[in-house]
């Protein structure tokens, strides 16, 4: 934006490094250009300020479809001023001489007529397809009319304006049919939102299925390894109660063996002794059989002294002596008495 500064009857233009000015005095220019600096009259000049820089325009408007559906377009529309010269003579762009203040009347004038131009062309466009294609392909469509619309129209090349490029930004309908356009694709994305979920689930459950079945296979593992485990036990008690009982059996025979062994020897040793008694007795026997009555009355009284019990004191008669010897003997008795009575027999004392 340029500065003016006030002096009396003169005033001084400081121009801008992205605006042209041009000083008319009396008609003619007096000066031309970007960044000027110069003293003029107030009273005699004319001055206009024209933007050398891209300006940006922004474009919103209503188009009606083939089937006749409103839509919104937003255009975005970019330019420059080729030729500030033809543009100040074209369109207002002047500058108070006193106040340095700028009018907006050519900024305004270029809006309308980019945007009578931009409107014009993308309705003509739009109002020859259907809705769908105008939301699937109105865009790219619509920019690249617009583009060469403005590009070649001969009102603006006049005017010293150059298009450099045009932005479709939204081609939009009505606010209910672009609800009732979603909600296919709402529904679609969220029956794959729920089969997504579905499978998820699917999933999910399939797995735990799985573990199930793996914590089940293990259960029977274990069972099966356990069952395994209880019959190899009972078989090895078994095996060692068929073992200890071939042992005792064993033992069991040792042992009878053994008694029969030690009977037989027992009875072997009582066979013999028999025997030796025997051949004892026969001897004794034999020894006894050549022996007089009173030799063997004289033995048995031996053997009977030891066997008898201690005897203190013994006295014998001769009544007594005769009876026994007749007894023994089997003499008569008569002479063996009339023997004894013409001996005397005194008593006898015999100490233990």
């Amino acid at each position: 934006m340029a500065t003016i500064k006030r002096y009396p009857w003169l005033r001084h233009f400081l121009g801008s490094p992205t605006g042209a000015v041009i000083h008319l005095k009396a008609g003619r220019v007096a000066h031309h250009g970007i960044g000027q600096a110069f003293w003029f009259r107030p009273g005699t000049s004319v001055l206009s300020e024209v933007p050398v820089d891209d300006q940006e325009l922004p474009v919103l408007f209503h188009a009606t479809t083939r089937d006749h559906q409103d839509v919104t377009v937003q255009v975005n529309v970019t330019y420059r001023f080729a030729d500030p010269a033809v543009v100040s003579q074209r369109l207002d762009f002047g500058i108070d001489p006193d106040s340095g203040a700028a009018t907006t009347t050519g900024r305004d004038q270029v809006a309308t007529i980019i945007g009578q131009l931009a409107q014009s062309h993308a309705i003509d466009h739009l109002a020859a397809v259907p809705l769908t294609t105008a939301l699937e392909q109105g865009v790219s469509q619509v920019r690249a009319q617009l583009v060469e619309a403005l590009g070649s129209d001969a009102r603006l090349a006049s005017t010293g304006i150059e298009v450099l490029g045009v932005h479709v930004l939204a081609v939009r309908p009505d606010g209910d049919v672009e609800r009732a356009l979603q909600t296919p694709l709402r529904e679609h994305v969220q029956a794959e939102a729920d089969r997504s979920t579905y499978e998820r689930r699917a999933l999910a459950v399939e797995r735990e299925r799985t573990i199930s079945e793996n914590e089940l296979a293990s259960r029977i593992e274990l069972a099966t390894r356990r069952e395994q485990l209880v019959a190899q036990e009972g078989a090895n008690a078994r095996r060692e109660a068929e073992e200890a009982a071939a042992a005792a059996l064993v033992e069991a025979r040792a042992a009878a063996e053994r008694r029969d062994l030690t009977s037989l020897a027992q009875a072997e040793e009582i066979r013999r002794i028999g025997e030796a008694n025997n051949a004892k007795f026969r001897t004794v026997m034999d020894v006894y059989e050549g022996m007089d009555q009173s030799t063997i009355l004289a033995v048995a009284m031996r053997d009977l002294a030891g066997a008898l019990p201690k005897i203190g004191s013994l006295t014998i008669t001769p009544d007594l002596l005769s009876g026994a010897l007749a007894a023994l003997t089997g003499a008569g008795a008569g002479s063996a008495a009339g023997a004894g009575a013409g001996a005397p027999v005194a008593p006898a004392h015999r100490g233990a």
